[in-house]
């Protein structure tokens, strides 16, 4: 969090076999993400993250950082800014900009590569639980 308790980063490299296991689980062929050949004859000229893998590293920093456990996703706008390839690094980072009331958060969302070009952007609006208060445990210790 580097010291900023409205701020928390997480730093990602991104490698082919992370790639091959997302388009797996969802399902998203794309040639642009697993097939050099049909890559090369793009404007990328190479292969491509899909735009979701990189997206799901915000709600990595949202849900184990910033808020952390317990939240609940509302929503999320994103824009994919540049592509990303396999051996980028990618830092996500949640910074959060209003409360706009006692259990939302309304938070940028970003991710950037290892030479600090923003790769996505974006807000998402959370909702956190209250803390529980002490005397409302689960019964005798």
């Amino acid at each position: 969090m580097d010291g900023n308790p409205n701020e928390a980063t997480r730093t990602i490299a991104i490698r082919a076999e992370d790639i091959e296991r997302f388009v797996a689980l969802v399902g998203d062929r794309n040639p642009i993400h697993v097939d050099e050949d049909y890559a090369a004859g793009t404007r990328f000229q190479r292969r491509i993250a899909p735009g979701m893998l990189v997206a799901s590293y915000i709600s990595a920093v949202i849900a184990n950082q910033l808020p952390g456990p317990g939240v609940i996703y509302l929503e999320q706008n994103l824009r994919f800014e540049a592509p990303v390839h396999i051996g980028d690094t990618i830092t996500a980072k949640v910074r959060v900009v209003e409360r706009p009331r006692p259990d939302r958060l309304r938070l940028e969302t970003t991710c950037s590569n290892q030479s600090g070009q923003r790769v996505l952007s974006g807000t998402a609006l959370v909702q956190v639980s209250p803390p529980v208060p002490a005397e409302a445990g689960t019964g005798p210790a």
